[in-house]
């Protein structure tokens, strides 16, 4: 039987994965997908609690749809980000954008 346990483990690879390729790739559109993935290790991780702690509580729905919402909306604030800063500079590589730098 699949328990708790099973899916913070898979939260908690999902996170890493995402952490991973977040601190390590230079494209922006790359890092901008490892932050979406760490977004969604989170909500699953909220269901996992629900589920397995107070399945007659709703809490964890209001919080998967929150951050849901603020996945969606970062999402196309990167992305809007990500094509102005193509725009200006011809590229989404993040070390070649050197006057973004203070």
């Amino acid at each position: 039987m699949i328990g708790l346990p099973h899916y913070l483990m898979i939260g908690a690879a999902l996170f890493g994965i995402g952490a991973f390729g977040a601190l390590t790739r230079r494209n922006a559109i790359a890092v901008l997908l490892s932050v979406e993935l760490m977004l969604n290790a989170a909500n699953l991780n909220f269901l996992a609690f629900w589920r397995y702690l107070d399945p007659s509580a709703m809490e964890a729905h209001v919080f998967v749809l929150i951050g849901l919402t603020v996945a969606a909306a970062e999402a196309a604030l990167g992305l809007a980000i990500v094509l102005n800063v193509y725009r200006e500079f011809g590229t989404v590589n993040l070390d070649e954008i050197s006057e973004l730098r203070g």
